[in-house]
């Protein structure tokens, strides 16, 4: 599985898009995170989350397959489409990135 998704779904009208991204913690500490920025499409994302932290990509592209394997079953499907929501996925990791920098000073 690819560790940057696009996933869409028509309803009335409307796509509904949600990207997905597999990225890794700083520090080298080997964890990683999932990222998620969801909203309409040819708008802004209406809302980026975060899952983890994972020990290693591996744990992190696992979970991701069952989200994707949940969405699908909703209507959701897998697009082609390029990320267009990238550095909403960006400021989110180095916020979380600061976040885990100040715990552990």
């Amino acid at each position: 599985m690819s560790r940057n998704l696009c996933l869409t779904r028509q309803c009335f009208g409307l796509v509904t898009r949600i990207e997905c991204s597999v990225r890794p913690l700083a520090g080298n500490t080997g964890m990683w995170t999932l990222l998620f920025a969801a909203g309409l499409a040819g708008e802004q994302p209406t809302t980026i989350k975060a899952q983890g932290p994972f020990p290693g990509p591996f744990a992190a592209e696992s979970t991701l397959e069952s989200i994707v394997e949940s969405l699908t079953l909703h209507g959701y499907q897998v697009a082609n489409d390029p990320q267009i929501w990238c550095l909403h996925v960006q400021a989110q990791l180095r916020e979380i990135n600061g976040k885990r920098a100040h715990a552990f000073s």
